[in-house]
């Protein structure tokens, strides 16, 4: 079980292409996406998601052919949602793309909604949290969260591609950066070969 979360910065295409890659490994996805992310998500892609999370789920399930039951979307304030709690924690949360609010929200252990908590969730219960940041230059107080969320065992992995491979098209370098979340989620991918293959 693994919980995605989307938010409002640039680069929701990092987010929907981890997230058919998580289907395509025929993983258990719970997922939230943020207001700020659906906004996004409908500027940078031809996704037009809706607002509603039964709506969200069919949409995203048929478009990236999901087997029944295996992508559940739940709303933002969705306090009932098993990622709530610590007694239904999932192996690991990817929040992709992960805006500086949303860092600093779980820096602070705000838990203002189901993503906020659902991170607290998997900090304390000391499960893996990577976040993909997407916003640069960075500021003190963004490096400053960074490293607390750090400390605490979350991976800080920030949507900056390699061109080591010789990326041709953008996809290219949208799948290094998936690559590299899938790396640290050990599951299984041939999107990029291992360096030196």
């Amino acid at each position: 079980m693994i919980t995605l979360a989307m938010t409002g910065a640039s680069g929701a295409v990092y987010g929907l292409r981890l997230l058919e890659q998580l289907i395509v490994a025929q993983q258990q996805i719970y997922l939230v996406v943020s207001a700020p992310a659906q906004i996004v998500i409908n500027m940078e892609t031809d996704v037009k998601l809706a607002s509603r999370p039964t709506e969200m789920q069919a949409l995203l399930s048929e478009r990236y052919q999901a087997a029944p039951g295996q992508l559940q979307v739940f709303g933002r304030e969705q306090w009932t949602a098993p990622i709530a709690s610590g007694s239904a924690v999932p192996k690991a949360m990817v929040v992709c793309p992960c805006s500086s609010g949303t860092l600093a929200a779980i820096a602070s252990g705000l838990s203002r909604n189901l993503i906020e908590r659902a991170a607290d969730v998997v900090l304390k219960e000391q499960r893996k949290l990577i976040l993909v940041h997407r916003e640069t230059p960075l500021s003190v107080i963004h490096l400053e969260n960074m490293l607390r969320l750090a400390k605490l065992g979350a991976l800080i992995l920030p949507a900056n591609p390699g061109f080591y491979h010789n990326p041709q098209r953008l996809s290219d370098l949208v799948d290094f950066m998936v690559a590299r979340i899938l790396d640290h989620l050990d599951i299984e991918h041939t999107l990029l070969p291992a360096w030196g293959d």
